[in-house]
Order: structure tokens, then C-alpha cells, then sequence
């Protein structure tokens, strides 16, 4: 190196040093915010204290959070006053960390709607024992509703909020709806938490009174998520436990104790993304929905099936709304997760002393979708629901199997004769209905195959 190149890298690195520390001329640069603003994190020794964040993003910078708490940071953040508003509350957290959903529910929620989309960030006071966040409810939900008059103060109406709370964030939303007197548009429940909730007040829980409309989903009644109907409408998804797909075994880990939960967040998160429906009936329960004894929306709905997604009141065209009514509806163990639903009946020419038991299966070109039906003893008729991906008309063949009594001694030869006929749901009338042209001749524990021809309509 030749002499004196040392020293003048030294002193050019040096002057380059105190050029960034003082600035030129010795001002010193001002100190520039982050423009995306993320979730805290917390753990379980700092998380009991509530310190919340309101983050907005919007149509336009879909993917950045900007941070606003007061009408100035609002006006200058690209919040739009006449957009509908749409808050997003989220639950317990164990960990302390951000929700792994809530990206996902912002980007579907702005690809589907043009609105304000404001996450609701109480990581620190959602994390570490579920009572101490329990606890933080009541401030919490003080807490919106400040942030919320600040939104009204700037011309946006009550009714064009919406807020979406999941699990504990549900209950959340409920009280802050209770502080407007159940004036604000629209509360969406996902699978609100059950622990402490079951048996409250109505001011202390979510409830049809909370907003101008409200519905939840429920997906894991047997376990973190509430039993008991509070909306308008109820989804009780596959009966509301045991979704498809999520482990049923101690096994599964981490799984299979949150799957059931955190099904509610990803079938709304495809709702927003996918057109097929995820359409629901009223019924008495989840027994007598598969058993087909309930096909249309007539009662109360008058025949308006209500569908879980962005849909205003859920596709319910009647006022007054109804309340707490339980509606059912079954799903795949995927996204998209959506099925169509048909009724599926067969009707044997001579009536028998024992039940008789016939398996169904409907074949589309990629999935295949089964249901067993029971005709009770000296009745001629029974009926069932059947699930499956594809539409009706998109189902090419039929296979009926009439299972055999057990007869360890001798083989089963029974066979009965009938006919067989189906419908998609709803059936408001009759001619939905499509039979085998022919009566169907079943064996015991014989498969007999029939090409399935409906026109799409």
C-alpha cells in the first residue's frame, strides 16, 4: 500500500461518520417514522398489561399498516370517510405473538369489499393467563369505543362499521356494540369463546341486540368456543365440533387443541376469497338437518338461506330479523371448504320388519362423497343429506348398496327393490326432484352402479 493511503482512508471514514452523526452545516436530520407499523409481541412475564394499537390499512397501500390514534392521523393516513369500516378484533393470545390469520383476513377482507380495514392490535393484554385477558375486556372494549367516536366525529355513520371478533375478540365487539346501544351495522362472531362466556349477561357477551345485525360462526362448541346461539343468525358449521380435517387425536399437538377454533377464521377468510357458496338451513339440530327433515329456508327466513360471507344480513331479506336461530351446514376439510348439499331419498315398493340401511355415494369427476340412509321398519321411505364439492349437475353416476344384516352363520341374500330420487337443497318445491327412470333391484352388500344425468341450469 503506498504511504499515507492508510491514513487518508482513516480520516475520509471518520468525516464520513460525524457527516451522518451532525448532518451538513450541523443540522441534525429528523428522525423518520417507520411507514408500516406491525403487531407487538409480548411474552408471558409483560403480557397482562393493555397496551392497544389501532392499525389501518386500506385499498390503496393494502399490505402496510399505518398506526392512527387520534382524527389527525386518520385524516392523514388515507382513511376514507364515505367507505364502510371494518374492525378486526382478535382473541387470547398464548404466545404473545401476532395472529398468523389476521394478514390474510386484511387482504381477503380488502379484495372483497372497497373499505377502511382497521386491525385491533391488544397482543400485551391478550397474552399469558386467559382470566387476566378476560379481565382487560371491559377497558379493551372502552377503548374502541373511544377510537370509534373519533371515526364518527370525522362523518362516518354507525351503521357502516362492521366488526369481526374472533374468540374472545367476539365478546369484545358485543360490549363495544353495547356502548353504541346497538346502533353499529354489523358484528361477525367467529367461533366466540365459550370459558367464562356460556352463562353471562347479555351486556357482558355478545348478543342479537349488540348491533343491527349480528351472526357467528361456530366451529368447536364442545371445547374453546361458546354452545349457546348469540347472533341473529348461528352457524353451526358440521354440527359446530369436530371439523373435518383437524386432528382427533392428542397426537396432533398444538393442532388439535386450536383446529376446531380456528376453523371459524378460515372458512370466512374463504368466503371472502371464493364464489361457491357456504350456504346454511334453520333446523331443530345437526341429527335432524342430516336426516333431511329440514330442506328449505321457509321457516323463518321465508326462504332467504342465509351464507356466511359479505353478504348484507347474510343473504336474510325479512324485517324484523329473527334471533339466536341455529342454522347448519356441513363443509370439506379444506379450503375451499364449501359443499352443495342434496337430499337423497329412496322408497322401497314393499315395506320390511327390520330398518333397512342403503349407502350412497355420488361421483363427480375429482371427489366422491357417501351418506347412509335408513328406512325404519314397515315404513316404505327413508331420506338423508348428502355433501359434496361438486353441483348436482356435475355428478355423473350414482352407486347404491343396500348393507346386509350381520349373519355369521350364512350369507345374506336379500334383495329389495325401490326407487331412488334426489334434489339439491333448497327444495322449495318439487321440481328439483330427479328419480332413476328404472326401480332399483339391491342385493346385500352388492354395489349397483347408475349413470346420474341433470342438466345444468
Amino acid at each position: 500500500m503506498c504511504p499515507g493511503l492508510w491514513q487518508r482512508r482513516f480520516f475520509w471514514s471518520w468525516g464520513l461518520l460525524l457527516w451522518f452523526s451532525v448532518g451538513i452545516a450541523g443540522d441534525t436530520p429528523p428522525t423518520q417514522q417507520p411507514k408500516c407499523k406491525g403487531f407487538q409481541n409480548a411474552n408471558l412475564l409483560r403480557g397482562t398489561s393493555l397496551k392497544v394499537q389501532f392499525l389501518l390499512f386500506t385499498p390503496s397501500d393494502p399490505s402496510c399498516g399505518k398506526l392512527v390514534e387520534e382524527s389527525s392521523d386518520l385524516q392523514n393516513s388515507g382513511f376514507n370517510v364515505t367507505l364502510g369500516t371494518k374492525l378486526i378484533i382478535h382473541g387470547f393470545r398464548v404466545l404473545g405473538t401476532k395472529p398468523s390469520w389476521v394478514e390474510k383476513l386484511i387482504a381477503a377482507l380488502l379484495r372483497a369489499a372497497d373499505a377502511n380495514v382497521i386491525a385491533v392490535d391488544w397482543v400485551y393484554g391478550s397474552t399469558a393467563i386467559y382470566s387476566s385477558a378476560v379481565e382487560n375486556v371491559v377497558e379493551l372494549a372502552l377503548h374502541i369505543s373511544r377510537f370509534l367516536s373519533e371515526l364518527l366525529l370525522l362523518g362516518v355513520s354507525k351503521s357502516s362499521i362492521h366488526i369481526i371478533g374472533v374468540s374472545l375478540g367476539a365478546h369484545v365487539g358485543g360490549m363495544v356494540g353495547h356502548f353504541y346501544k346497538g346502533q353499529l351495522g354489523w358484528i361477525t362472531g367467529l367461533d366466540p369463546a365459550g370459558p367464562e362466556y356460556t352463562r353471562a349477561s347479555l351486556e357482558d357477551r355478545l348478543d342479537p341486540g349488540d348491533a343491527l345485525f349480528v351472526e357467528a360462526i361456530h366451529t368447536d362448541t364442545d371445547n374453546w368456543g361458546i354452545r349457546i346461539p348469540v347472533g341473529h343468525v348461528d352457524y353451526f358449521v358440521n354440527g359446530g365440533q369436530d371439523q373435518p380435517g383437524c386432528p382427533t387425536f392428542f397426537h396432533g399437538g398444538y393442532s388439535y387443541l386450536i383446529c376446531d377454533h380456528m376453523r371459524a377464521v378460515y372458512l370466512y377468510i374463504s368466503a371472502l376469497e371464493n364464489l361457491c357458496p357456504l350456504m346454511a338451513f334453520p333446523c331443530a339440530s345437526y341429527k335432524a338437518f342430516l336426516a333431511g327433515h329440514c330442506l328449505d329456508c321457509f321457516n323463518p327466513f321465508l326462504l332467504s338461506c342465509p351464507r356466511i360471507g359479505l353478504v348484507e344480513q347474510g343473504g336474510v331479506k325479512i324485517e324484523p330479523l329473527p334471533k339466536e336461530v341455529r342454522v347448519y351446514l356441513q363443509t370439506t376439510s379444506r379450503a375451499p371448504y364449501c359443499v352443495h348439499h342434496s337430499l337423497v331419498e329412496f322408497y322401497l315398493q314393499e315395506p320390511r320388519n327390520k330398518d333397512t340401511n342403503i349407502e350412497v355415494t355420488f361421483f363427480s369427476s375429482n371427489a366422491t362423497s357417501s351418506v347412509k340412509i335408513t328406512i325404519p321398519r314397515r315404513k316404505l321411505h327413508g331420506r338423508g343429506i348428502l355433501a359434496h364439492p361438486n353441483r348436482q349437475c356435475e355428478i355423473h353416476q350414482v352407486n347404491l348398496k343396500y348393507q346386509a344384516s350381520h349373519r355369521i352363520w350364512r350369507k345374506d341374500r336379500t334383495t329389495i327393490v325401490g326407487k331412488f330420487c334426489t334434489a339439491p337443497l333448497p327444495v322449495n318445491d318439487n321440481k328439483k326432484m330427479v328419480c332413476l327412470p328404472e326401480a332399483v333391484n339391491l342385493q346385500a352388500d352388492v354395489t349397483v352402479c347408475r349413470d346420474l344425468n341433470i342438466t345444468c341450469v
